[in-house]
């Protein structure tokens, strides 16, 4: 059975906000992926809200809590809701690397009205490079900056960025069963970082990562030159080696590079914190009454992660930011209508109706 979002669609939402008073803002609803996705797509759309109009953040799946981009998409398009009152707030995943050679990828990247994170998914904005020593001090109230962790990042995707071009060319070509994306994380991921010498967990790594990449070019020889073509093609897109990692799966980037580094260090930093209120401390009870206080002060690196809001002066947001302007762009501005507009919304009404 249909229910009544089913019958709302942006022509609908576009009649409605022309019945409002001229000092009544307009309404654009913004569907989003998951409950888990509201806080990151609220951040962006704050920026443009304004006297004119408002957003209001939805799921488009009322039928359960299926999450997902296709579910969200499927559902805006079978009721043909997108528009300029209606759109899409999804992760890009290899959507926009992919560049139309898929139906879902021809979607996203053509469709105006769907707005995508650019970066693989919203986790790996949270795992901006340049947020990561905030992410040490909440975690640890300790200011030392242990490592340059954008140094460390830029290290790391300079090193996984060749095989990551590849794994891109065979989800072009539609042979992901041969490299697929679990493949490559498995390459990838970090197994061990020693605080007092992170780079050298590269060094292994790089080793590993070249093995494949001399396996892959010695299997598919044909496929050399246009992997060379890619790689060219994806920096003019702007991803180029130096942050690879904004375009890695997700999850594994959280769980098998930023945890794998960020734990050790915010150990490390526990340690000396604790140590020092150990020093400070007048006597054994003011010690323990301080070091209770600073553990439950502190907080997981995967809950700082989740929180982490740091990320707006990330390259990629800024691509975000440009299509919100552009789509805000086209709106008609609302100040002063004092005239309602009703054939649109009955209009509507009787194409619903039938």
């Amino acid at each position: 059975m249909k229910k009544l979002i089913d019958n709302v669609t942006s022509k609908y939402m576009e009649a409605a906000n022309r019945l409002l008073p001229g000092k009544r803002r307009g309404r654009i609803i913004a569907f989003v992926e998951s409950y888990d996705d509201v806080s990151f797509w609220r951040l962006l759309l704050d920026e443009f809200e304004n006297d004119e109009y408002y957003f209001q953040i939805m799921l488009p799946n009322h039928d359960g809590l299926t999450k997902g981009k296709k579910s969200a998409l499927r559902s805006c398009m079978e009721n043909h809701q997108l528009g300029k009152y209606m759109i899409a707030c999804v992760d890009s995943d290899y959507d926009w690397l992919l560049q139309g050679t898929t139906y879902t990828s021809k979607e996203i990247n053509e469709n105006p009205f769907v707005i995508q994170t650019y970066a693989y998914a919203i986790e790996n904005y949270q795992c901006w490079a340049g947020s990561l020593h905030q992410i040490c001090v909440q975690c640890t109230l300790n200011d030392r900056r242990f490592i340059d962790y954008r140094e460390f990042m830029e290290m790391y995707s300079k090193v996984v960025y060749p095989l990551f071009v590849w794994n891109v060319w065979f989800y072009r070509n539609k042979k992901h069963n041969e490299f697929s994306m679990q493949d490559l994380n498995m390459e990838i991921r970090l197994k061990s970082v020693d605080p007092q010498k992170p780079l050298g967990a590269l060094i292994g790594l790089k080793d590993k990562v070249d093995r494949k990449v001399r396996w892959l070019a010695a299997n598919y020889e044909s496929a050399v030159p246009q992997v060379e073509e890619l790689s060219k093609e994806l920096t003019f897109m702007g991803v180029n080696e130096s942050r690879t990692y904004l375009f890695l799966q997700g999850h594994h980037l959280i769980e098998n590079v930023i945890m794998k580094l960020l734990n050790p260090i915010c150990t490390q930093l526990r340690q000396e914190r604790e140590a020092e209120i150990r020093r400070y401390a007048m006597h054994d009870r003011q010690y323990q009454n301080e070091i209770s206080a600073y553990q439950h002060s502190q907080m997981t690196v995967e809950e700082a992660l989740r929180k982490n809001t740091h990320y707006r002066d990330c390259g990629l947001y800024e691509k975000m930011r440009e299509q919100m302007r552009n789509l805000l762009s086209v709106l008609p501005e609302r100040g002063g209508q004092e005239q309602q507009d009703t054939e649109d919304l009955k209009s509507s009404d009787k194409h619903e109706q039938g």
